[in-house]
Formats: structure tokens, C-alpha cells, sequence
């Protein structure tokens, strides 16, 4: 079926947010392509897969049992284990890209490569399926449109991580983990606006309290926007990977009728 590019930093990407959606694709029988900056296998953020340091806040701030089951049998795959360079990224190869998200410092040289932005801004040239996850989506909002000079995102509506979830996230823990949750000085629900036409096209949804499953996936929350899908956090991942399922095979019928 299709071939999918994933992005991912070489340490502190999300475990649910890159293994839930992997799982899912590749039940459908889409081949998943992993790009890291060095070629090399990248590595979860440790305080997402253990919990270590969250304290008593460790059993709904960490990933939880799907998503952990999700990225253990990620680990195990032939894709992840053998990554391609962002230097050897040829978009034109791919007919989607996702981008998990992450909140931790190793976080930044991924959402910070030009090599990555320029292949969004093909993806979203050639109207090709998108999908973005929590910070994903801010890598996204910094791709600047060769052919409009603004950010692929400025007539877009799109979700991300809210500010509410990440100052409430960072209050939580600031005393004995600092900014840990800060991946920015700046909100990354106030940059990703700021590359916005309108502020309204940041949809927050609902308050994300729960977290969908595989069976259950009412508490999930997805924005689509043609071919650009977004969602928050964690919480969100399965239906995020599944609604990103379907706008791929929708995209596929097309591509090749």
C-alpha cells in the first residue's frame, strides 16, 4: 500500500505517539519508512516509557499499557531498528509523512531541521496525507511554503498541544523536574497561532482528561483539514492513527485511479 515517512529526533520522541500509529499502519499493510538526523536507531524519551521522576503523578503522565505495548513491538521491527539520514529524506519517494511529538529537549534539533520542513513543504505542495501529533504539529507550522512565503499552516484550522496541558503539565512538576514539560520558552500553542492567519484556526477540543484505546476511541480528538491532519497528545494517538489511516487510503484510491 503506501509508503510513509516518520520523522523522529535521535532521543526524547513520545513512545505512544510514534508507536501507536506505526501499529496501526502497519496492520493495514503501509510500509513505514523511520528518518532520523544520523541514520541511527532513535531512542524514546526514558521519563515517557519508565516514569521515573514523575512521582505520584507517574501513572497518567507516562505512556500507558497500549502505548507501551505499541512501541515495544515498534522497537522489535526491521523499519525502526534501520532508520534513513535526514540527508537522504526524498520526499518525492513517500506518499504521506507523520511527525510525533515530545516535549523533552532532544525534541528540538528535530523540530529545528531544515532537512524535515523542506519535505513538509512538498508533502503539503502535492496535497500529500500529513499527520501531526502534539509537537509534531509545531515542526509543521515552521514550514514555510516556497510558494507563498508563509507557513503551511496560515489558511489551515489545526490542533497541537494546548497551553492549558502544557502549563498545567510544567506546574505539576517544576519544583524537582524543572522545565522538563518547557520544551521552549515560548508555549508551543502560542508559536504554532502565530504562523496562523487567524488565531481561531488553533482548535483546543475538548478538555483532554482521558485517553482513547484501541477499543474505545471516543476520548481521542482529531483536526482535518484536507490533507493535513493534526492531534494533541498521548491521549489522542489511536484515533489519531486512525483517522490518519483513512485519509491515506482515501488519498491511495485517488493516486492511483
Amino acid at each position: 500500500m503506501a509508503k510513509i515517512l516518520c520523522a523522529l529526533p535521535r532521543r526524547d520522541f513520545d513512545p505512544t505517539e510514534t508507536g501507536v500509529p506505526w501499529l496501526v499502519l502497519t496492520q493495514a499493510k503501509h510500509q513505514i519508512v523511520f528518518a532520523t538526523p544520523n541514520g541511527k536507531t532513535g531512542e524514546a524519551d526514558p521519563i515517557m516509557v519508565t516514569g521515573q521522576g514523575l512521582g505520584l503523578f507517574k501513572s497518567f503522565m507516562m505512556a500507558d499499557s497500549t502505548g507501551l505495548s505499541a512501541y515495544n513491538e515498534m522497537l522489535k521491527s526491521d523499519a525502526f531498528q534501520n532508520p534513513i539520514k535526514y540527508s537522504d529524506i526524498k520526499a518525492e519517494e513517500y506518499d504521506a509523512i507523520i511527525l510525533p511529538g515530545g516535549h523533552a529537549k532532544g525534541m528540538r534539533e528535530y523540530l529545528e531541521s531544515n532537512e524535515i520542513k523542506r519535505a513538509i513543504v512538498f508533502f503539503f505542495e502535492n496535497n500529500k496525507p500529513v499527520g501531526a501529533i502534539c509537537h509534531g504539529t509545531l515542526v509543521v507550522a515552521r514550514s514555510i511554503s516556497t510558494r507563498t512565503g508563509k507557513s503551511v499552516l496560515y489558511e489551515k484550522n489545526s490542533t497541537g498541544l494546548t497551553f492549558v496541558q502544557e502549563m498545567i503539565a510544567w506546574n505539576l512538576t517544576r519544583l524537582w523536574m524543572g522545565d522538563y514539560y518547557r520544551t521552549y520558552p515560548v508555549p508551543m500553542e502560542t508559536e504554532l497561532r502565530s504562523f496562523l492567519k487567524l488565531k481561531s484556526q488553533f482548535i483546543r477540543g475538548p478538555m483532554p482528561i482521558f485517553r482513547d484505546n484501541p477499543e474505545n476511541l471516543k476520548h481521542g480528538y482529531t483536526v482535518l483539514d484536507g490533507n493535513y491532519l493534526s492531534a494533541r497528545w498521548p491521549g489522542d494517538a489511536h484515533k489519531f492513527s486512525q483517522d490518519f489511516s483513512t485519509l491515506i487510503s482515501r488519498y491511495w484510491k485517488i493516486a492511483n485511479a
